[in-house]
């Protein structure tokens, strides 16, 4: 790349992925000789600013080794003696700051030709994902994201909401970036509640009921067979209360052991036991039971899932984790001297090292042998990273589930699979307060986003004659009201609780998804009502953007790609969501002061092109979020009509 001043630099912004890294390059060539520092060392300290008015790029001088004492005299020094260039102002000096300006015009030509041949892809670098960014032929890096994972028959949670809305955003974010991404879904497909289940569909089940709705009815029937067993659990924990007290009186209790026993082998709980030792012992009919049940759910899933723009590579399990794997990680564990027998228990007590203390003790196997879910997670880690050699995993999970993936992975660790724990992260997140059907406690995922379709579309018939304009109202109101639960979902940090709150989400006012839809449909409306073409736009004259409107526009546009980079590093929906918000606030004060339809032939081109680049980023940054861009307006041009600022679509 050149390095001398002029906009030279220009004719490699089609290969860069990031166009403003040709800026970075420049100020650091320049800087370098000024401040007797290398200018790779400049290049990675250059960073991003949060607001305009601090700069496009900003360098802390500090952050080049210069003593704080002299850091204020040597950034005055520099910025004074920084040459002049065709590409960027002379810097200004904030306290130990210097804060870079590119001159508008440069970059409106570098910005907005690149963001309409790139398209889709602009704002994403593929060779993050490389395993050896200089040399192509090496691979990609691999990436399992874990994320999802209900158990079938019981609650599709809050938990596996926010799980499923910020993992997909996740695929998506490491898919941008290169990495060769494995969605998977570890669904509890396992364990004692089959064997409820089983003996629930014999009892209550119906084969009808079954094929429309498997979810929903293995949970009813789910639910029938525990007001039974939890009778039974009641009172066999009253009578070994007696039994205790019993004992230590010293009294004969072999009657009330007796009765104990007899209740324990009659009951709903012990007949589950047997029916899941069935399902253990590869028992074909049981299998074949349990399989359906299985697979009905997977099938549903999928339907759902796909309105949400997820779909996932391999539909894992508790059930995927054979029982020879488990025995062997058992028997590793023990060789190592990592697990003890505790009470006829094995555990992995944690407490014994200063520095894993606070892991407390991890139960990897019952008294009566039975394993675990650490047990299970402990082999699925080791099976996963034989089958794909991953490079990194992330597990979202709940931070409920600190303790228990902070035990995993030191667990592995010790055990001698340091090169399988150190690929694995836990992305966590916070709880969501108050997530009930109108109809009750229990939560689906289908009614979640069935409660917020029909918000919406209660919302969309307060005017019947707008209504009627809109092509398919049913499905304008779904998309809107999937958008709405996501958007809330990613508004904070992920860490974060909040409350689900249908009102709030549902609204157009407000950093809300309805919002976003409302931006995107408004810039395709704004293309089609222009008429041009995309030749049109690549021959237009962008020295015509002088406004400041256009070019802090630009500006904003620019900053995309490096908001990609970031968010890879803050693992954050909220860091692509905020700059979206920023961005869509920029364009709805720009609409009266740069009208297209109107304007002068050549003025009109320049403002379309600056548009439809903003449209592709807004575009962009909503599909990386798992978002589906409306592009009708018709509802939406009824609604502001009605609660915010007259539209001016017919004069752009």
């Amino acid at each position: 790349m050149a390095t001398s001043n002029g906009v030279g630099h220009s004719s490699t912004a089609f290969d860069a992925s990031n166009p403003v890294d040709i800026y970075r390059t420049h100020i650091s060539d320049l800087l370098a000789p000024v401040a007797d520092k290398p200018a790779r060392d400049i290049y990675d300290r250059l960073a991003w600013t949060q607001t305009f008015d601090k700069g496009d790029l900003g360098l802390a001088v500090p952050s080049l080794r210069v003593p704080p004492k002299e850091a204020t005299a040597k950034a005055s020094e520099w910025g004074e003696k920084f040459p002049e260039s065709e590409l960027v102002e002379k810097p200004v000096v904030s306290g130990s700051f210097l804060q870079f300006f590119f001159k508008p015009q440069p970059l409106t030509k570098l910005i907005i030709p690149s963001i309409l041949q790139k398209k889709a892809s602009y704002g994403t670098n593929p060779r993050l994902g490389l395993r050896d960014e200089s040399d192509a032929s090496k691979g990609r890096k691999r990436m399992i994201v874990e994320f999802s994972s209900p158990n079938i028959a019981k609650p599709f949670h809050a938990g596996h909401l926010r799980s499923t809305i910020i993992g997909g955003f996740l695929a998506n974010l490491y898919d941008a970036a290169g990495w060769d991404v494995i969605r998977m879904n570890y669904l509890g497909d396992w364990g004692r509640q089959f064997g409820l289940l089983a003996n629930a569909f014999e009892m209550y089940g119906s084969e009808e009921k079954l094929q429309k709705d498997p979810i929903g009815h293995l949970f009813d029937i789910y639910v029938e067979i525990n007001k039974v067993s939890k009778p039974e659990e009641d009172e066999l924990k009253e009578k070994k209360e007696q039994l205790k007290q019993a004992s230590s009186s010293g009294r004969d209790a072999s009657a009330l052991q007796n009765e104990i026993e007899t209740l324990e082998s009659a009951s709903v709980n012990e007949k589950a036991r047997q029916y899941f030792k069935r399902l253990e012992d590869g028992d074909e009919t049981a299998l074949a039971t349990w399989k359906r049940f299985r697979d009905l759910s997977i099938e549903r899933y999928k339907k759902t899932y796909s309105r949400l723009n997820i779909h996932y590579d391999h539909y894992s399990g508790e059930s995927q984790v054979e029982m020879e794997r488990m025995d062997r990680a058992a028997q590793q564990l023990e060789r190592s001297g990592v697990s003890e027998v505790s009470e006829g228990a094995v555990v992995v007590d944690l407490t014994k090292n200063l520095k894993t203390k606070k892991l407390g003790k991890a139960l990897v196997r019952k008294r009566d042998g039975s394993s675990l879910y650490l047990t299970r997670d402990i082999g699925e880690a080791v099976k996963r990273y034989e089958l794909y050699h991953f490079d990194k995993m992330i597990y979202v999970v709940a931070n409920q589930q600190d303790l228990h993936l902070a035990q995993l992975f030191k667990i592995l660790e010790l055990m001698g699979h340091q090169d399988v724990a150190e690929r694995c992260q836990h992305i966590n997140f916070g709880m969501v307060n108050g997530m009930s059907s109108r109809k009750g406690t229990v939560k689906f995922l289908d009614d979640i986003l069935r409660d917020v379709g029909e918000k919406m579309h209660e919302v969309m018939q307060k005017n019947q004659a707008k209504y009627e304009q809109v092509e398919n109202p049913e499905k304008t109101a779904d998309t809107l009201g999937i958008t709405a639960v996501m958007v809330q979902d990613m508004t904070g940090k992920r860490i974060n609780n909040y409350d689900f709150s249908l009102e709030r989400m549902t609204s157009f006012e407000g950093d809300t998804g309805p919002y976003l839809q409302y931006a995107h449909a408004r810039l395709c409306s704004i293309t089609r009502k222009a008429g041009l073409s995309a030749d049109d736009l690549k021959s237009a004259d962008l020295s015509l953007l002088q406004e400041s409107h256009a070019v802090n526009l630009v500006r904003a546009l620019s900053s995309w790609p490096d908001v990609v980079q970031n968010t890879l590093k803050t693992q954050e929906p909220v860091t692509v969501l905020s700059y979206l918000f920023k961005m869509t606030h920029m364009l709805s004060s720009s609409y009266d002061v740069l009208k297209v339809v109107g304007s002068e032939p050549e003025t009109k081109k320049a403002r379309m092109a600056l548009y439809e680049a903003a449209r592709q980023v807004l575009n962009n940054g909503m599909k990386l979020l798992g978002l589906s861009p409306v592009e009708r307006s018709v509802y939406f041009r009824w609604y502001w009509s009605v609660h915010c600022a007259p539209l001016t679509l017919g004069r752009m």
